[in-house]
């Protein structure tokens, strides 16, 4: 069966507002404020909370204190949790590309760097978590991405095969991920990156969800 693993944050979803909205609150709990902007830091947002937190510190402090940090994850996924779909959003045409996709006998799956209980609840909330056969989260396995165990994991649980399996995601990291895996990768340039990603030379480029099984039939095979 053809299988398609996509990545969450920045791939199906908008979260960037969310995720900065919780990493500054560990910020002003601490009173440095507000360092985080929703759009000019989204790509930060992407890359995960403490990439966040490191930034932050960065422009309050001058520098990144790691222990601090660390001490701060704990708050920080507390507060994305109590507010996790507040301003997040399906990028457009997300729910109709994937009911297509199940329709013409597509194995789904999901492979994100989200802690899995969060992708979870996201997901629910955003009404599309039963459109996925597999979700395989940042703790689910002892390795995350760009480890290709994760993706592995995400093919079978969907019931797919890794010789007929893409990767969909919009970073390096997917990027990375899918060559360790020895799949082809499509990067989505409606993120922060936009037509950038184009430089990590994937095998697809998806501009808009209306177009995604054009850019996915040749590698699908």
């Amino acid at each position: 069966m053809p299988t398609v693993i996509f990545d969450l944050d920045g791939t199906l979803a908008d979260t960037s507002g969310d995720l900065i909205a919780a990493a500054n609150a560990c910020f002003g709990a601490l009173g440095f404020g507000a360092p985080l902007k929703p759009k000019a830091d989204a790509a930060t947002a992407f890359q995960g909370g403490r990439a966040m937190l490191r930034k932050g510190f960065e422009r309050v402090n001058g520098r990144a204190d790691e222990a601090l940090i660390e001490a701060q994850f704990p708050l920080f996924l507390r507060q994305y949790e109590a507010a996790i779909d507040v301003h997040t959003q399906l990028y457009p045409g997300v729910r109709e590309a994937m009911d297509r996709l199940r329709s013409a006998g597509v194995r789904l799956g999901v492979c994100t760097n989200k802690p899995e209980r969060l992708a979870e609840i996201l997901l629910t909330r955003l009404g599309v978590r039963g459109l996925f056969g597999a979700l395989v989260g940042a703790d689910t396995l002892p390795v995350r991405k760009p480890d290709p165990a994760p993706y592995r994991a995400a093919v079978n649980g969907a019931g797919g095969q890794m010789g007929r399996s893409v990767l969909v995601g919009d970073t390096v990291t997917d990027r990375e991920t899918a060559r360790a895996a020895g799949v082809p990768c499509v990067l989505v340039t409606f993120g922060p990156a936009g037509q950038g990603v184009a430089d990590l030379k994937p095998e697809g480029l998806l501009d808009h969800y209306d177009d995604l099984e054009a850019v996915l039939a040749p590698l699908l095979g």
